[in-house]
């Protein structure tokens, strides 16, 4: 399971803007439902139904919102950089900047946990943060998750 399976360029968001964690799910959950033809609501509602679980704002910035949905056919990613760290109600209590939504089939079962742990693993590297930090641009963003050599860091 590599991010390239996960996510395509459009489904990088450069300079993303919210007011707050709830902004972000439901931004997120508008863009998830322009490229998946589901329902914004049901995946807001799912997103929203994950949350009150526990946070999936990791800390460091970070935070891996995500759910199963019925209707999805395959994983899919959503790669959001902000340009002005949000309040998500991270487990560090930082407000968080990068965020990575990942939907999954309901029957997804390991594929879902093995792009979670990808995910989780490829945001956990302090360098590469700082590099999607650093970076602007749409194409930029979108080589960085996916270059290959990075992917594989444990």
């Amino acid at each position: 399971m590599e991010i390239v399976d996960l996510i395509s360029p459009d489904r990088v968001l450069p300079s993303a803007r919210a007011s707050g964690k709830k902004q972000i799910l439901q931004d997120l959950a508008k863009e998830a439902a322009r490229c998946t033809n589901l329902p914004e609501r049901q995946i807001f509602d799912v997103l929203l139904e994950r949350e009150r679980l526990g946070t999936t704002g990791v800390g460091g910035g970070i935070a891996i919102p995500h759910g199963r949905l019925g209707k999805m056919e395959t994983l899919f990613g959503l790669f959001a950089r902000f340009e002005d760290p949000v309040e998500f109600d991270a487990i560090d209590d930082q407000p968080v900047d990068l965020v990575f939504l990942l939907l999954a089939p309901e029957d997804a079962g390991a594929d879902h946990l093995k792009a979670l742990a990808r995910v989780s693993r490829l945001l956990r590297d302090k360098e590469m943060c700082e590099k999607l930090r650093g970076s602007t641009t749409q194409d930029a963003l979108y080589a960085l998750l996916t270059d290959s050599t990075s992917s594989r860091a444990a």
